[in-house]
């Protein structure tokens, strides 16, 4: 594996595959890209060196300045790295499948490039896909995942988009994202439209965003290949969900699950609809939250995390407390 590039100086943008997307920093944290097993990914890091490892994996259409309100709130106790998907923010937009377990083979090379042999992993929307897959890939490597209002393939996801409004606003962009070719041409050169559009919908407070966010996710999404890789997700759900059958038919998710719903989120009760395939899962819901929880709602996600990832002298961890801002 490559060495992490550094950010110091020139070499701050060395090995960065979307050059042309601006580049946004966070005070106290470095940006990394490695390759990971043949695509490079990029990676934010910081927070304690010798604290255990967090992983964070962010959704559509979001990267991983997804957890910018998060991750200075976990700076203090952990090594926080938020890490872009392939196809998203400053990762490489490859020609391969979008399948989840390809994914997250991918996502767990990132994170061995960086150094990390044990971490606890957090993950949103299609991030949390990913994370599931990974889960079932890698357990020994896991010592935690948190999955945050996510339809998984195959798990959580329903098979059927429903028609009633009062619903269907929820999921109607599974089927959308689906059909060959057409989003494409109607959403290049409306990529600000459609992310707006997207996350004013999912959460419930307006002012969950601005226009600054809206313009970061969108030009990721607008840059090259980005449209195109973010639906290449949905395109291949199909396997994902198939993967993920045939993985839980030798082995049920052993690593500890914290399932994380949003009051008025897509998914009511994120550790029931896990429970059936894993053996150790709690929950929690996120008052005042719709999907985009870690953007809503950042203090109450950090100290759910915190409390999930942190055990005691006896090996175990204590349920989390009911978040607050």
């Amino acid at each position: 594996m490559k060495a992490p590039a550094s950010t110091s100086g020139a070499s701050r943008t060395s090995g960065n595959p979307v050059g042309d997307l601006p580049l946004p920093d966070l005070a106290g944290f470095a940006h990394r890209w490695v390759d990971a097993d043949g695509v490079r990914l990029h990676a934010v890091e910081g927070g304690r060196p010798d604290g255990p490892a967090v992983v964070l994996l962010a959704g559509f259409p979001q990267t991983w300045w997804a957890w910018h309100k998060v991750i200075p709130k976990l700076a203090d106790r952990f090594r926080v790295l938020a890490i872009d998907l392939p196809g998203q923010g400053h990762s490489e937009r490859p020609d391969i499948s979008y399948d989840t377990h390809t994914v997250a083979a991918h996502v767990h090379a990132a994170v061995e490039a960086l150094g990390v042999r044990t971490y606890w992993l957090a993950a949103h929307d299609i991030g949390a896909w990913v994370a599931f897959s990974l889960a079932l890939k890698h357990p020994g490597r896991l010592r935690g995942l948190a999955l945050l209002d996510a339809g998984i393939p195959g798990i959580t996801l329903p098979d059927a988009v429903p028609t009633d409004p009062a619903l269907a606003w929820k999921t109607w962009h599974f089927a959308f994202h689906l059909v060959p070719d057409l989003p494409e041409v109607l959403l290049t050169g409306r990529e600000r439209e459609y992310v707006r559009s997207f996350l004013e919908a999912k959460a419930l407070s307006s002012d969950a965003f601005d226009d600054a966010d809206v313009e970061r996710y969108a030009a990721s999404v607008a840059a090259g290949g980005g449209l195109s890789a973010s639906l290449a997700y949905y395109r291949h759900a199909a396997e994902s969900a198939r993967a993920n059958r045939r993985a839980l038919e030798r082995r049920r998710l052993a690593v500890p699950v914290l399932g994380i719903s949003g009051s008025h989120g897509s998914i009511p009760d994120m550790a029931a609809s896990v429970r059936p395939w894993a053996d150790h899962v709690t929950g929690t819901v996120v008052p005042q939250a719709g999907h985009f929880i870690p953007d809503e709602q950042p203090g109450a996600v950090a100290a759910a995390l915190t409390a999930f990832a942190t055990e005691d002298r006896h090996g175990k961890r204590p349920a989390p407390k009911s978040p607050t801002r």
